[in-house]
């Protein structure tokens, strides 16, 4: 069987998504995944972004990251969308790019695709689960499958969120708690697909 394909796509402004990004790519090519690591278009002023010296910093490290596009979700079996949480919702940069694949959606073309998220906040129980489940909304229109880490792993029980990955901003950047949380998230979504995948073909 050919290898599980993973879209990892993320919206980061000052790195700490992208960290995350990053720890889920590791974790998705590990388990025998290829993956395309994809960051979406940045929409807010420079005046915005110019006001922020770790935003600026950030971006510019970041340059050589391809931006997502619909082939990305197309190609991909998995896909992983990692966000900051922004009152609880996910950042207006991934609305922005989710708002676009109404013909994707229409064509049938995201539907039976497995789908997780991850997500940061400056503070604690600053909206990171209701962001996951805010993008699980998405999911269900798009009739995909949601693979949540779950307690499926010893790192679930000192990481604390069922839902996906997340982490504090305001800690840090993120520790290898969170990171290893991350890897097995992307572990356990390249799996499922595997055995879904593996189940089409037989079928």
């Amino acid at each position: 069987m050919d290898p599980v394909n993973v879209s990892v796509i993320y919206y980061s402004a000052t790195g700490t998504v992208h960290a995350l990004a990053q720890a889920v790519a590791e974790g998705a090519e590990k388990a025998g995944a290829t993956v395309r690591l994809r960051k979406v278009a940045e929409t807010a002023p420079d005046a915005a972004i110019s006001a922020n010296p770790a935003w600026v910093e950030h971006r510019a490290a970041t340059a050589d990251v391809a931006e997502a596009t619909h082939d990305d979700l197309a190609w991909a079996d998995a896909v992983l969308f990692g966000t900051p949480s922004r009152f609880g919702n996910p950042a207006s940069q991934l609305r922005a790019f989710i708002d676009t694949t109404g013909p994707l959606w229409f064509a049938g073309k995201i539907a039976g695709k497995v789908f997780s998220a991850f997500t940061a906040s400056n503070t604690a129980h600053g909206g990171q689960e209701s962001t996951i489940l805010a993008l699980s909304n998405t999911f269900y229109h798009w009739g995909g499958i949601i693979v949540p880490p779950g307690y499926t792993d010893p790192i679930q029980f000192q990481s604390g969120n069922p839902y996906g990955t997340s982490h504090v901003a305001n800690d840090g950047a993120p520790g290898e708690v969170a990171l290893q949380a991350a890897r097995h998230q992307a572990r356990r979504v390249v799996d499922t697909t595997a055995a879904l995948k593996a189940g089409r073909a037989a079928a």
